[in-house]
């Protein structure tokens, strides 16, 4: 089930957290909301195996963490259209549905991995360290924008 971010927050439970996704062909960067939806902390990066393989690791993930809801990062063209990339996170979504049973949401994603990668760059991270933590952090990035979308409206 796809909400906008406003109604995916009143569908959770008291104390339920949001996870956020960056999903790429190679890994699948995860982030973490807190319990009052404030901040996103990056969490773990996945790699990417087979999807079956992957869904059961985000299911075993937010039952761990006591994750109510999803938040998706949508790469969107700068122009606004969506592309095969879009598609195919799309598809992933719905076939993640079928094995996570969480509301989803999808989240604008366009220069995530740019500002993060920036950050890094501007922290002196090493190349090795960036690739580490990009996809994490975007997922962070990515839920951040969505938790200050929420408290702003």
């Amino acid at each position: 089930m796809t909400l906008t971010v406003k109604e995916l927050a009143e569908t959770l439970a008291k104390g339920a957290r949001l996870v956020g996704l960056d999903v790429g062909s190679k890994t699948i960067g995860l982030a973490l909301s807190d319990t009052t939806l404030t901040i996103a902390t990056p969490m773990e990066t996945v790699r990417r195996k087979k999807f079956t393989l992957d869904a059961v690791r985000l299911k075993e993930i937010c039952t761990e963490q006591n994750v109510g809801g999803l938040v998706i990062g949508l790469p969107v063209n700068m122009d606004g259209s969506e592309g095969p990339r879009c598609q195919s996170v799309r598809q992933f979504a719905r076939n993640l549905a079928e094995i996570v049973d969480l509301p989803q949401t999808f989240w604008d994603e366009r220069l995530s991995t740019q500002a993060v990668t920036r950050t890094l760059l501007e922290a002196d991270a090493s190349r090795k360290r960036r690739a580490e933590v990009v996809d994490k952090m975007a997922a962070a990035y990515i839920l951040q924008g969505a938790l200050d979308h929420l408290k702003s409206g």
